[in-house]
């Protein structure tokens, strides 16, 4: 990919698409992470939605810095070798927890909207996305970038199509399916820790993103409406969901379940988009997972790398989509604090010696 091909604008598609997988678009991410706080959930969504823009234009930026190829490269730049082999660990963690909640997501899709087994889902999805890497990985980026607009529009019908129908003095009163747990306690940790694993996880692929952007204001102004985007997307599914919860709250897919009230094509539209989405970021983790062993001295065996993961993570999914949201999101939030921290302390260096320079 030549440089001067990735735009603002692209850079902004490639970053909400990396974080628009299973838990975001199908509404569980938000329930969770947001919903269940009542109305303290949209101050929650504002908080993640800064550090989304913050930290995005930050790994993009020491990713065009170093000219990043991966994560790796911009981990000297923070820290100590202690430092780089954890936070290398925790990204490795992060990747293939993510393509475990993306089988567990098509899994639970293809049970709540076709009548399978998740069983069934969760095996083609961990099948397909194998077969994808093994034969390759050229165009990815393009391939999320393309899916992320249909994604985009399918949210704002559903939601809008919900809210005309919907009471919005429901919006923020209703009592969560599900109490929080005590891993997130309330709507600010809560928010700090779902832009903490959020953002973990798409350093994977904002670093060499960053390398490969057309200059600094394609870094700034994709990393901005990446984040503005992915935070109206996030009011606009916790506005629906609020107002539909005593419906929506217990199902798996709540997305899909509100997409088939309004009209059951466009449920399916939805379920198919849903599908794309889940496919896309499942190979952009698994990729992001192998490619990284494969850099560890394993490129020989890396179909078998490929394939043991797949079934590992299929096997990891029958824990449940819903559950995996709930437990291991907020654990690779905790994660993903130190590596948050470090960035914040680089920002703050940084900001000190150009006022130093500047005198």
């Amino acid at each position: 990919m030549q440089k001067q091909q990735v735009s603002g604008i692209r850079v902004a598609m490639v970053y909400i698409g990396t974080v628009v997988g299973a838990g975001f678009a199908t509404g569980q991410e938000i329930l969770r992470f947001f919903v269940d706080f009542g109305f303290g959930g949209l101050w929650g969504i504002g908080l993640s939605t800064g550090l989304f823009v913050g930290y995005g234009v930050l790994i993009m930026r020491i990713g065009m810095a170093v000219g990043a190829r991966s994560h790796r490269d911009i981990l000297p730049e923070l820290g100590g070798l202690v430092f780089q082999t954890g936070v290398d660990a925790l990204i490795l963690v992060s990747l293939f927890g993510g393509f475990t909640a993306m089988i567990a997501g098509s899994g639970a899709l293809f049970g709540q909207e076709f009548g399978l087994h998740p069983a069934l889902g969760g095996a083609v999805m961990g099948f397909f996305t194998a077969l994808t890497v093994l034969r390759g990985l050229k165009g990815v980026i393009h391939a999320i970038s393309s899916v992320v607009p249909f994604l985009l529009v399918s949210v704002v019908v559903i939601c809008v199509g919900v809210l005309m129908g919907g009471n919005p003095m429901e919006i923020g009163s209703g009592r969560p399916m599900a109490a929080p747990t005590r891993m997130m306690g309330n709507w600010v940790w809560a928010a700090v820790l779902y832009g903490s694993y959020n953002i973990l996880m798409s350093a994977a692929v904002l670093a060499p993103v960053g390398a490969v952007a057309a200059d600094r204001r394609a870094v700034l102004r994709g990393g901005a409406l990446g984040g503005i985007g992915l935070g109206a997307a996030s009011v606009m599914i916790f506005l629906a969901l609020s107002v539909s919860q005593a419906e929506s709250g217990g199902f798996e897919v709540p997305m899909l379940y509100l997409a088939g009230q309004i009209s059951p094509i466009l449920g399916i539209l939805f379920a198919l988009v849903l599908l794309a989405e889940i496919y896309t970021t499942a190979v952009g983790s698994l990729y992001g997972f192998c490619a990284r062993l494969r850099a560890g001295g394993q490129q020989n065996a890396a179909p078998k790398v490929i394939i043991g993961t797949a079934g590992v993570a299929f096997l990891a999914s029958l824990f449940g989509f819903s559950n995996l949201v709930r437990y291991l999101y907020p654990l690779q939030g905790y994660g993903g604090i130190l590596f948050l921290a470090a960035l914040l302390i680089y920002a703050v260096r940084g900001l000190r010696r150009r006022r130093i320079s500047a005198r």
